[in-house]
């Protein structure tokens, strides 16, 4: 297998970090158990452009257990860990990626992923997929669909699809049951702070946390930062969304009235220049600038590169950016996601959700494809059931089930 990796002697350190998360992820060592005796992938390419770091290596070590030849690259420069890339590229699988990744090189990735002409793509963000539909649009004819992780990328298949241009079926993974209720929430709550507070060495406590967006990452957010005893500020432009998060007992307000109060933000909204030139104009200095969306346009650097007079390391992953009048507004991890860039992402526990998710789903494209629309489709309902099952089987919790007599009175009309 070809890859592009750097630091290849640091894949022991790769593989001590895989067989970590592994402990922790019994749904994917069922899988992979399943898979490596009925090799449901066998003959099929399978690219992957998901955050590339331990839990992500084991997902694509699952598929290749089921026979699938596959290619990966990260879906951040910041996130790849180049230890990881380099223990699955020892592993046999062919990796394009590395660590601080120019915006040429990291396109070249995402280029090399396709480059062996992929039957089912797992995306994150959307860029494999973009490109599929753009400059790589002649590997169309192979795809015969794919999975995507995030809300973000959920939203870019969607106007292709209302579009009518889309171009072969996908699964929208984020929108399982699974994936949001768990991954989104309690994963982004947690990961978010682990990357902020081992990069500020700040306490939490006391200060005012304002949180751009009350999405389930949003609510994850807000919801830890209360446990953290943090006085938590929400800003929201859907007034369901808002009300929700005024009887959570949570301040809400536009970002005009936060900009002065906040000592930390968090951007958690898929959507650009949350946080833009007049909302910097009025923070206090030393603010804590955060993006969790998958994209690093929410808060807007163009606006703060265009203030400052200065721009000053601080610590590692923060740069501290110099107003005229003094103050010094400090952006994490260049405005990337703060979960990843900054720190290792969501815990084990949870990714083996979500990772399980990704691999039944790719299987059930495999088997369905002919049947598929070029649309975006939900999560199967047994799919998702499935994998809840396997998770409190995991964790020893069982649950009741309807008797026939129970069953039979709620599926009736009298």
């Amino acid at each position: 297998m070809k890859s592009a990796i750097r630091n290849k002697e640091s894949a022991p350190e790769g593989r001590r970090r895989i067989n970590w998360v592994k402990q922790y992820m019994p749904l994917l060592n069922t899988l992979e158990k399943e898979f490596e005796a009925e090799k449901p992938f066998a003959g099929k390419k399978i690219a992957l452009s998901i955050h590339l770091e331990a839990k992500t290596a084991y997902l694509a070590l699952v598929l290749a257990a089921g026979g699938a030849e596959v290619a990966v690259t990260g879906s951040n420069p910041l996130s790849t860990q180049d230890a990881v890339a380099a223990a699955l590229a020892e592993y046999g699988l062919s990796v394009y990626a590395w660590h601080g990744a120019s915006m040429d090189e990291y396109n070249m990735h995402l280029n090399q992923t396709l480059d062996f002409g992929p039957h089912i793509v797992i995306d994150d963000g959307g860029d494999l997929v973009n490109l599929l539909h753009g400059s790589r649009a002649d590997l169309q004819q192979n795809v015969i669909g794919g999975c995507e992780e995030t809300t973000t990328g959920v939203l870019r298949l969607r106007a292709r699809e209302r579009e009518g241009k889309l171009a072969f079926p996908m699964i929208s993974v984020n929108d399982a049951f699974c994936k949001y209720l768990f991954d989104n929430r309690y994963g982004t709550g947690q990961s978010v702070w682990d990357g902020i507070m081992r990069t500020t060495n700040l306490i939490v406590a006391g200060k005012n946390v304002v949180v751009a967006g009350y999405g389930w990452c949003g609510k994850g957010v807000a919801m830890k930062a209360r446990g953290l005893g943090a006085n938590v500020i929400v800003t929201e432009v859907d007034p369901v969304k808002a009300i929700e998060a005024h009887m959570d007992g949570f301040r809400v307000m536009t970002m005009d009235e936060a900009a002065p109060l906040g000592d930390i933000f968090i951007t958690v909204t898929g959507c650009i220049k949350i946080i833009d030139k007049k909302h910097f104009m009025k923070m206090k200095n030393g603010v804590i600038l955060a993006n969790a969306g998958h994209f690093d346009v929410e808060v807007w650097l163009p606006g703060l590169e265009e203030l400052c007079v200065e721009k000053r390391p601080m610590r590692q992953n923060i740069m501290g950016y110099v107003m005229e009048d003094g103050r010094i507004l400090n952006l994490l991890a260049e405005g990337r996601l703060v979960n990843l860039a900054s720190g290792d992402g969501h815990p084990a526990e949870i990714m083996d959700m979500s990772f399980a998710l990704q691999a039944l789903c790719a299987g059930y494209i495999l088997e369905n494809h002919e049947k598929l629309n070029n649309c975006v489709y939900k999560v199967p309902d047994e799919i998702d059931k499935r994998v809840a099952l396997m998770k409190l089987n995991a964790m020893g919790i069982k649950i009741d089930e309807l008797n026939p007599e129970q069953f039979k009175y709620l599926h009736s009309y009298n």
